[in-house]
This record gives structure tokens, C-alpha cells and sequence, in this order.
């Protein structure tokens, strides 16, 4: 059974083939065909973004990847774990550089398995002695393996397949190693006897006589491959002729990327200064499309938060703050500085702290002066004659069905919001239960509730019943003494939404709306039979309103 994977581009684009069938097909294709080595997952990507049909994992390459020699020096485990993120983000077949099968014909049957297991399409085999050289390497003549040993690697190989379309194919260093022509047909032969999809013939010749000779007298008899790095110049046409089935561009991906990294770290030292290779490198915007980042956005919108929608943060901001006097001149009380940084910044931070990053901002006053990055600002041009829900209204677009909506002048601590974000309710809004907030300026909203706060650990199930600006209310008995201060920080979800845009609806109706506020909101909702639910809190906020808030906010800050 096929692996479905929820990597980027497999989300995106229609299933292929299983990728071991592609491989056949391409070695038995009567067209001339192309793989291009990789040597990780990005690279993997990009071949298979530039159009390949297939990807060769070069042992060369991947040792180099991780910064040692090709001498097996990497463990066999260490290249299939590579190869397991290369194949997670591909949908076309990967043929592993597997070297002499890193060991006897015991290591060969579980290298496949574990190649199968990661979708690996086929294995190449090199008929050297283990640990390998690299082919390339100047030396005396290299030994090659037993042809009789070879085989049963070969054997053993086919006879361990669960798939019936994984390919093995064997390559011969005959030529490499200083043997004659014969030599390598003989050994051809016995390992296409012994079952091996495709042969793989390798030459370190600038001229590619001898790989021309030995394809006329294969004469196709399994498909065949070459490997053209040493004899680059001879035009592909001749490989066409020739009857060759596979060419494998081997290293070349990294050796571009080396190259490439060579010459920027050099000018980056000498330079001091970014400047002159900034427009000579990849964008981080193409690093974070190769690693799928778009898809993880849309992952997130479906599946964080159990399937809820993600939190978005409506902030009301429109007033000047009067009371700040001249530090509000050319500025609005939410640019204020608190602790080297503007108090919108402060808020803003919190939000997305908790992965909330939609937030929307209602100015009015000196909006041109606002300029925290990351936000939406929406414009309340009648912000000096009109109150907090002309400016929510004016933000009516942005509701969502999980939205928190606060004061823009409001400093709390982050496990406020993290709990509000836990709390259940359609509607669901903050008292502080101990009143601790310093504060002497502006008007407090105290809040009625069902039940005073028991300090309860597991918490309580708590309905708001009034925000009045009086501290006690005689005219209900029931509860003619406040619970706490509301602290002007609402959360809506679900029905909720559909509640306060009904009711922003009737109220707009009234001739008093434009000097309503977010309390005479939540009254309005209780009038109509909506509940409201309470999460208590004890300090560790501050609605910043005078000088002598500046100052406490300072004790807060962090």
C-alpha cells in the first residue's frame, strides 16, 4: 500500500504513479531519458521542480552533505534517514548510489526493505569491495568485488522485494578499474543473469569510446545506464544513437551549490556588509516556498485549535487620551513609549505570543502616527463625536467566529489572554476579582456577576448580570455589591459573533449610540437574554489613562 504524505507539494498536486513503476518505465522507455542527482530535501525539490523524471541520490553527494568522505564513512542508516525526507517532499522516484549495498548479501535484503518502506524506487550496486572508493580518486588500480559474491548480493536483493517494480541495477567498474572490454561484458552478463533491471556501465575517460563499444555489444540487452561526468563534451545525440537508456547528471547539484557558497561566504568576509550579494542569492521568501510554508498556513486554518478557526483580535484605539495632556499632541495614547517600545507594541506582542497574528486596529486620532508593523488599521474618521461601538462597527468586516475584541490602551500579562483563549463560551469577558489595579484615573467598570469569585483552582462557572460605573447598586438586591472590575477585554465565538452583530444592529438605532461604549454592549446583550460568562482574574492589568499610569505600567512591562 502506497504512503499518502501531507508533505507540501503532494497536498497540492494529483498523485502519481507509484514511484518505483516510474523508475521501470523510465529505464524501459525507448526514449532516452534523464535523472539529476540530489542531495537532501530541498534539492530534491528543485530537480524535481525543474522537470526531471527522477532524481539520482549520489553517495558522493550525500556524504558531502554531511561533510565527509565517500568512503562509507557515512553509516547506511545515515543515508536513508536523508532519503526519507528526500522522498517525503517528491513525487518522482529516487535511484540510491547505494555503494557495494554497504556490506554482504545479509545487508543487501535489508537495505531494500528499508528502502520500500520509505519509497525509495530502486538501488544501484557497484561491484567494488566494501568499504568503497570513490571511483575518481587517483590511486592504484581499485579491486573489484567476486563476481559469484556480487550476484548473491543481486539474488538476495530481488529475492527481498516486496514490490515487484523496485529496480536494482548493477554497476560495473570494470572500466574504471583498468579491465579490459570483456571484462566488463562478462561481468554484465552474469549480473543480468542473476537478475539485476539494469546495468550501469561507468568509465573516468574524457572520451567516451569504451562506453561506446561496450552499448554495441550489449546491444540492449537490459536497459542502460551511464554516468557522463569525466566525458561531459560528447553531444547527447551520440548516447541517443548509441542506444543508451538512463543518463544520470551525478554530482552536479553540489558542486553548484559548493560553488556558490564558496564565493558568497568569500565576499561576505572580505566585504564586512550584505549588500553586494543580497540580489545574487535566493530570496527567503523561495527558502520558505521550498519548505512549504503556504501549505502549513492552510494546515493550520483547518486543523488548529481543533478545528475552530483561528483567533483574530479587533483593538479599539481611536482616542486621543486627553488626560496624557501634552504626550498625546502628535501622537495617539497608544504610541506612547513604555519601556523603549510604544504601548501598541506591548499589546500587539501579546497577541501574537499566542499565534493570534489577524489583528485589526481601530484609529482615529493622529492614525497617520501609527506604525507597528503587523497590524490592520482600519479608519474611524468621526472618532471625536462618536464612542467604542461606532469604532467597532467600523471594524465589522474583520468579525470573525472567534474574535477578541479590547481596549488599545490595556496592559496585561500574557496568561490572561492564554486563559481567556481556554475559556468556554459564546461570549466570555475579564473581572478582576481583587481590584488591584492602581489606577485613580478614569471611570472603572465594575461588574455584577452570578457568583463572587471562590478563588476557585478548577474555576467557576460565572454569568456577568451588569457593568455599571457604580460600585454598588441598591436598586437589586440580588447583587447590589460589585464582583470585580471588568477590565474591557471581550471574547466572542460560535453564536456569539451573530449576537453582537444583532446587536450592534438595534442599537445603532437609538439616538444615544454614538456615545455607547463596549459595557453598554454587554448590558444590551443581558437585556436580551444572552449570556455573558466571567473569567476571573486577580491583577496583573492596567488600562493606562494618566501620568501615573505611565509610571505603574513600568511594573508590568515584561
Amino acid at each position: 500500500m502506497q504512503k499518502i504524505s501531507s508533505t507540501p507539494n503532494k497536498s497540492t498536486k494529483t498523485l502519481k504513479s507509484k514511484k518505483s513503476t516510474q523508475l521501470k518505465k523510465l529505464l524501459q522507455s525507448p526514449e532516452l531519458q534523464f535523472i539529476m542527482e540530489a542531495h537532501n530535501g530541498v534539492s530534491a525539490r528543485i530537480v524535481e521542480e525543474a522537470g526531471f523524471k527522477g532524481i539520482w541520490a549520489s553517495g558522493l553527494a550525500v556524504s558531502a552533505q554531511y561533510g565527509v568522505r565517500d568512503n562509507n564513512e557515512a553509516s547506511w542508516t545515515q543515508i536513508v534517514e536523508m532519503l526519507e525526507f528526500m522522498s517525503d517532499v517528491t513525487q518522482i522516484p529516487i535511484l540510491l548510489d547505494g555503494d557495494t549495498g554497504y556490506g554482504n548479501f545479509n545487508n543487501m535484503r535489508r537495505l531494500v526493505r528499508k528502502l520500500e518502506q520509505r519509497e525509495i524506487a530502486g538501488v544501484c550496486i557497484e561491484d567494488k569491495l566494501f568499504p568503497k572508493t570513490n571511483s575518481f580518486i587517483n590511486g592504484e588500480k581499485q579491486p573489484l568485488a567476486d563476481i559469484e559474491e556480487f550476484c548473491g548480493k543481486i539474488k538476495a536483493g530481488k529475492d527481498s522485494q516486496l514490490d515487484e517494480d523496485f529496480c536494482i541495477v548493477a554497476r560495473i567498474e570494470a572500466l574504471i578499474a583498468g579491465w579490459d572490454l570483456s571484462e566488463a561484458l562478462r561481468r554484465a552478463e552474469a549480473y543480468h543473469v542473476a537478475g539485476a533491471d539494469a546495468i550501469l556501465i561507468h568509465s573516468k575517460s574524457s572520451r567516451p569510446d569504451e562506453i561506446i563499444a561496450f552499448a554495441k555489444e550489449w546491444a540492449s540487452r537490459t536497459p542502460l545506464i551511464i554516468i557522463p561526468t569525466k566525458y561531459y563534451s560528447t553531444p547527447t545525440e551520440v548516447f541517443r544513437q548509441a542506444g543508451i537508456s538512463l543518463i544520470i547528471w551525478a554530482n552536479h547539484m553540489i558542486r553548484a551549490a559548493v560553488a556558490s557558497m564558496e564565493a558568497i561566504a568569500r565576499e561576505v568576509q572580505v566585504s564586512e556588509t550584505l549588500v553586494n550579494i543580497e540580489e545574487k542569492i535566493a530570496p527567503i521568501k523561495e527558502i520558505f516556498r521550498l519548505q512549504g510554508a503556504e501549505e502549513l498556513l492552510e494546515a493550520e486554518k483547518r486543523y488548529f485549535g481543533n478545528g475552530k478557526n483561528q483567533s483574530n483580535a479587533i483593538i479599539l484605539a481611536a482616542t486621543r487620551g486627553e488626560e496624557l495632556h501634552g504626550l498625546t499632541r502628535d501622537k495617539p495614547k497608544v504610541m506612547l513609549p513604555i519601556a523603549g517600545k510604544a504601548l501598541l507594541r506591548h499589546v500587539v506582542d501579546k497577541f501574537k505570543k499566542l499565534n493570534i497574528n489577524d489583528i485589526s486596529l481601530v484609529a482615529g486620532y493622529k492614525a497617520e502616527t501609527i506604525d507597528v508593523p503587523g497590524i490592520k488599521i482600519i479608519h474611524n474618521p468621526e472618532y471625536a463625536t462618536t464612542g467604542e461601538l461606532a469604532s467597532l462597527v467600523a471594524a465589522k468586516n474583520q468579525f470573525s467566529d472567534d474574535m477578541l475584541v479590547t481596549y488599545g490602551d490595556l496592559l496585561f500579562r500574557s496568561y490572561i489572554l492564554r486563559d481567556l483563549l481556554e475559556s468556554a463560551g459564546e461570549i466570555i469577558t475579564v473581572v478582576d476579582s481583587a481590584m488591584k489595579n492602581k489606577s485613580t484615573s478614569g471611570s472603572p467598570d465594575y461588574a455584577y456577576c452570578s457568583q463572587a469569585d471562590e478563588l476557585s483552582l478548577f474555576g467557576q462557572d460565572v454569568n456577568l448580570l451588569q457593568i455599571s460605573k457604580n460600585k454598588q447598586i441598591e436598586s437589586n438586591q440580588n447583587y447590589n455589591k460589585s464582583h470585580g472590575r471588568w477590565i474591557g477585554m471581550l471574547r466572542c465565538q460560535g453564536q456569539g459573533r451573530q449576537w453582537v452583530e444583532a446587536a450592534l444592529c438595534q442599537l445603532q438605532a437609538q439616538p444615544e449610540f454614538n456615545k455607547m461604549n463596549l459595557a453598554d454592549l454587554c448590558n444590551h446583550l443581558i437585556s436580551q437574554g444572552k449570556t455573558i460568562k466571567v473569567l476571573y482574574i486577580r491583577g496583573h492589568w492596567l488600562d493606562i489613562n494618566s501620568l501615573d499610569d505611565l509610571d505603574l505600567a513600568f511594573q508590568l512591562h515584561g
